[in-house]
């Protein structure tokens, strides 16, 4: 699975929808970062009105390999989690781009961020 087009992503392995100012952005972690974590057994996410920083921690995912920080790509507030996600953990393995998501948060300041392009240099710099 390739990384889409339509997407933003960090250094920290997060995609995102979107980085205007004012807009929600969907926040997931990458499928690189899905496959390396193994399976997840569990997910901390942030709470819904809570600000969230960009690249600063905001949750964790543990699986069955180790516990790995979860980065907000955003400053902002978060206005929705991924209640699928906290049933059922396996999404963010078998669809990190889809179902797996794990916030959303209305933007107000962006961190660094990669195009897909930039994030597959990163990950593969083969490719």
């Amino acid at each position: 699975m390739s990384n889409p087009q339509h997407l933003q992503y960090t250094d920290e392995h997060e995609w995102l929808t979107t980085s205007a100012a004012g807009e929600v952005a969907t926040i997931g972690i990458t499928k690189h970062a899905a496959d390396a974590l193994g399976d997840i057994v569990y997910v901390q996410l942030p709470e819904v009105g809570d600000t969230v920083t960009a690249g600063e921690t905001c949750g964790e995912l543990e699986s069955t390999k180790s516990v790995s920080d979860l980065y907000s790509p955003v400053t902002g507030e978060v206005t929705e989690v991924n209640e699928a996600v906290s049933d059922d953990n396996s999404l963010v393995n078998s669809e990190p781009f889809e179902g797996g998501w794990l916030f959303k948060v209305r933007v107000e300041a962006v961190g660094k961020l990669l195009s897909a392009d930039e994030y597959t240099a990163l990950t593969n710099p083969s490719a």
